[in-house]
């Protein structure tokens, strides 16, 4: 026993040993990505195959392995001409390399590789650097320059001519300019940087047209490779006749700065020249110089009489930061003179170039159980602006869950995720990148990486509404879906796949599956046949949802349904009413009523609720539309003017009643307005008037009473409510009002809320609705929901003065 305790323990220290050693590997390897870069020299031009260098063995790599480790270049815009052996780790020419082509003139040319070797994960960059050899001569724009020049010319003028071009840098390229041997010229280099040597003929003794009218001169360009390559320019000179006032520039050289990606046709710079000579001699034309090549020439515009220079190209300082342009002037006279002027052009940068980002992802799919510091991909970015433009910060999104981890490497990244996953809250992560630069505006770019996470089943469904509450008009179509419930599972697939069920239950004594049926699939609910509001108002049941996981999970919610009232009444009239029972009327007033006076008012109720009871009257027919009018609202009739002698003792109105409904019914009232002299009138009015002090004295007492019947009421309402409010469910309150079909609703609260409106005009209480206005409320008879109270006259002198209570309680 002591032996096996023994040989146990030594194993224990082994296995410990092993993950000591494995960690430590891990890391070194970790850090080792891209640890040192490699650097080779080529010359260009060299054949396909040519060796540059041995990676894996100058890295120290195991040649025998890196196949199997999947050796290979993942980037570098330039990897098509170069090439690595996977076997033997050989880095060689793929492609003919043109230094020329490859980096234009800049001297340093180095084509920048990374390499990737997985298992474990390695990167490593290697720089190449191709050298120049010489293999171009200096090469003039044209074979042959012809030049006019006055036998005036002084001595000393300058004249410059459009250099060579040699595509070598360094000693390859273009040296040095050699003039054939003449008396009267001689040659200047004007070097403007660059490896960009202008030759400039200088004047040295004055011209004689009469003794030579010509002058042949060969100019030579000549490089530094050795052996040294040239070029010639064949220089014509013709002789003209006097002109003896040559252009003269304000300026000898015009500095000017301008931003990069200027829109075309902004003005640059204006040169500006003048000649003192009269007619054509002193017209000058301004015209660029030999001097500016073809590249400048498509970028910028010169205006031949104005002098004007202006932009007709992009402007793009990643390409070139500065242009040097020889603008010339020229006098119209036969003889034409000419002078030159330099225009200096510095290009500011824009920030106009976003970041560009590059993402090496080592996996799509990730554990769920997957610990904090897993590495998800490697990133890198750049950006083509110079200076603060080009300096960039790389976030993420706002996601707690995942970090970036910068590495010695400037613009280099390791996406890492940060803590535990859990599928449950995100199944997939879609990981977005920002690399924005410090330039002004800041520009940035954006990468999204897609992160699947496995899943376990460990969810049961939950329903989107705890309970469910549905309105369901009533004269429902039989098997129509009225309404849905829904379940979701966090889990997927089979795991998150939900089937429902109704429970078992009865409604006014008769089994649930008479009246519902649920589709198992998607939770639709479909009615078996049409509810009738007048029979059931509300009821509730249960459904189950379930989900296909073995073992399956489960879970249930109270569905609570309300059957909705339909209009399906059409207003009555109240008054005025006759005998017979029809809703025809007949009104007496005087002919000296003024404007505004009160002729009648028509009263109706509807038998609906809500925005189906919200009456509005209209006069649909009138013997003269100009004399009376009708209050939309109250149903009140009113003069419009005063009558006149003119105007008929006898009026028809037709009255409409309409409901608010969707599809609104309505009733008519016939009125029939007749009127007396002023005898007459006054005889009535002093009537009507003893009448109505009678009634409003009857009034007064009632509505004395009435008031404090209802104050004791409210109060003990109030008391009762408070009570069962605390002793009952809020549910049970809920279904408990919803069987009141006279005018009530439930507020937003769960509280039930009642109107009422007692307006003495009309000798009634009236029960007003929530959704419902003054001028819609119920008449008399309206439902049981009317108090009546005798008329005491609250008329005098043929005004109506109308008083109104509203009591509410809720």
């Amino acid at each position: 026993m002591d032996l096996f305790t023994m040989r146990n323990g030594d194993y224990r220290r082994q296995w410990t040993y092993r993950w000591i050693i494995f960690l430590f590997a891990f890391v070194v390897c970790f850090w080792k990505t891209a640890a040192a870069q490699i650097r080779y020299s080529i010359p260009e031009e060299l054949n396909h195959g040519s060796l540059v260098g041995n990676i894996a063995k100058d890295l120290g790599l195991d040649i025998s392995k890196l196949a199997d480790r999947r050796f290979r270049i993942v980037s570098g815009t330039k990897q098509q001409l170069l090439q690595v052996n996977q076997k033997t780790g050989v880095l060689f020419v793929n492609h003919n390399i043109d230094r020329e082509k490859l980096c234009d003139r800049n001297n340093n040319c180095l084509i920048n590789i990374k390499t990737v070797i997985e298992n474990p994960l390695e990167i490593h960059y290697v720089g190449v650097e191709i050298l120049d050899i010489n293999d171009n001569s200096p090469s003039f724009p044209e074979k042959d320059k012809r030049l006019e020049m006055t036998e005036s010319t002084q001595q000393g003028a300058r004249f410059p001519l459009e250099g060579a071009h040699d595509a070598d840098v360094g000693i390859n390229s273009l040296s040095f300019y050699q003039l054939s041997q003449n008396e009267h010229f001689e040659l200047e280099v004007k070097d403007r940087g660059d490896d960009n040597k202008i030759p400039v003929l200088v004047l040295k003794k004055p011209l004689d047209r009469e003794r030579n009218p010509e002058h042949n001169l060969l100019l030579t360009a000549v490089d530094g490779g050795n052996p040294a390559r040239f070029g010639t320019l064949n220089i014509t000179i013709t002789v003209l006749d006097i002109n003896d006032n040559a252009p003269v520039f304000d300026k000898e050289v015009y500095s000017v700065t301008l931003q990069e990606n200027v829109p075309v046709g902004t003005f640059v710079v204006k040169v500006n020249a003048t000649d003192l000579d009269d007619g054509l001699n002193g017209v000058v034309e301004y015209s660029f110089g030999n001097t500016f090549r073809s590249k400048a020439s498509e970028l910028f515009d010169l205006d031949r009489t104005t002098g004007e220079i202006k932009v007709k190209g992009p402007i793009d300082f990643e390409e070139k930061e500065s242009y040097e342009i020889d603008v010339q002037a020229t006098d119209k006279s036969q003889s034409p003179l000419t002078v030159h002027c330099s225009v200096v052009l510095q290009i500011q940068d824009v920030n106009d170039n976003t970041p560009e980002i590059e993402v090496t992802s080592l996996s799509s799919l990730i554990s769920e159980d997957a610990k904090p510091g897993t590495v998800i991909a490697l990133i890198s970015v750049t950006d083509l602006d110079s200076d603060i433009n080009g300096k960039m910060v790389c976030t993420l999104s706002e996601n707690i869950v995942f970090e970036l981890e910068p590495s010695f490497q400037e613009n280099v990244y390791s996406l890492l995720t940060k803590e535990h996953l859990d599928r449950e809250i995100s199944s997939q992560y879609s990981i977005t990148i920002t690399a924005t630069d410090l330039g002004h505006p800041s520009l940035s770019s954006f990468k999204t990486i897609t992160i699947t996470v496995s899943d376990i089943n460990d969810n049961s469904p939950s329903f989107t509404q705890d309970p469910y509450t549905f309105y369901v008009l009533e004269n429902n179509a039989p098997g129509a879906s009225i309404f849905s419930v829904s379940a979701f599972d966090l889990d997927q697939n089979e795991n998150a796949r939900v089937s429902y069920y109704m429970k078992a239950g009865e409604v006014l004594g008769k089994p649930l599956s008479s009246l519902l049926s649920i589709n198992s699939d998607n939770g639709n609910v479909y009615a078996i046949r049409g509810f009738d509001f007048e029979e059931v108002k509300n009821f509730k049941f249960q459904v189950l949802a379930k989900d296909s996981g073995v073992p399956s999970l489960s879970c249930n919610v109270t569905v609570n349904v309300f059957i909705l009232d339909q209009n399906d009444n059409a207003p009555v009239i109240l008054s005025p009413l006759s005998k017979d029972g029809s809703a025809e009327a007949v009104e007496t007033i005087p002919r000296n009523v003024k404007t505004g006076y009160l002729v009648t008012k028509v009263r109706a109720h509807d038998a609906d609720i809500g925005y189906n009871a919200w009456l509005s009257f209209s006069l649909q027919q009138a013997t003269d539309p100009t004399l009376f009018g009708l209050e939309r609202n109250t149903g009140t009739i009113r003069t419009l003017r005063p009558l006149t002698e003119t105007d008929s003792t006898e009026h028809k109105l037709i009255i409409a009643v309409k409901d608010n409904g969707n599809y609104s019914l309505s009733t008519t009232a016939t009125i029939r307005i007749t009127t007396v002299e002023n005898t007459e009138a006054f005889a009535f009015s002093d009537f009507k008037s003893n009448t109505k002090q009678q009634e409003g004295n009857n009034l007064t007492f009632y509505l004395i009473i009435t008031l404090g019947s209802i104050s004791s009421l409210f109060v003990v309402s109030i008391i009762t409510l408070i009570a069962i409010q605390c002793h009952r469910p809020r549910d049970y309150i809920s279904t408990r009002y919803s069987h009141d079909t006279n005018y009530a609703e439930v507020s937003g609260d769960g509280s039930l809320c009642r109107s009422y409106q007692y307006r003495a005009a009309e000798k009634h209480f009236m029960f007003v609705g929530p959704a419902m206005n003054i001028g819609s409320a119920s008449g008399f008879g309206s439902n049981r929901n009317t108090l009546v109270i005798a008329d005491n006259g609250m008329k005098a002198s043929g005004e109506v003065s109308d008083v109104e209570m509203l009591i509410s309680t809720c």
